[in-house]
């Protein structure tokens, strides 16, 4: 049986991934996959992932220049979700979100609102021109 046959896709042919950062354990950010992202992920070394805004393959990076290494790829129990362990490159420090900062996950839930918890590292008009 193929690899990725025991993924099990969604009704839209996706699965959710979330990014890890290898080095620190930080979750970085949560996107999708369908299967050519998953296959190019792994054959290449970099993540792709499948962006449903855009309807196509998205390169990690293509636009910002903020690429992740993949170093592993691990399948959850139920075989629905996976993991990438990562190095968030391009940045110094990394930045992974769209918003300049470190991780998507920059907003905290205090006293019934978010509040975001993370700096900007670079903005993001200097990212994206």
């Amino acid at each position: 049986m193929d690899w990725l046959d025991q993924v099990k896709w969604d009704s839209a042919g996706l699965v959710p991934v979330i990014a890890q950062e290898q080095a620190t354990g930080d979750v970085l950010m949560f996107a999708w996959m369908d299967r050519e992202a998953l296959r190019k992920t792994a054959e290449l070394g970099r993540a792709v992932y499948f962006s449903r805004s855009r309807q196509r393959l998205w390169f990690k990076g293509e636009e910002s220049g903020h690429v992740q290494q993949v170093h592993e790829i691990r399948l959850d129990c139920d075989g629905d979700v996976l993991l990438l362990k990562v190095t968030q490159l391009g940045h110094d420090p990394s930045i992974a979100c769209h918003t300049g900062r470190h991780s998507c996950f920059f907003r905290r839930q205090e006293g019934g609102r978010w509040v975001g918890v993370e700096p900007v590292l670079k903005n993001p008009s200097e990212i994206y021109t």
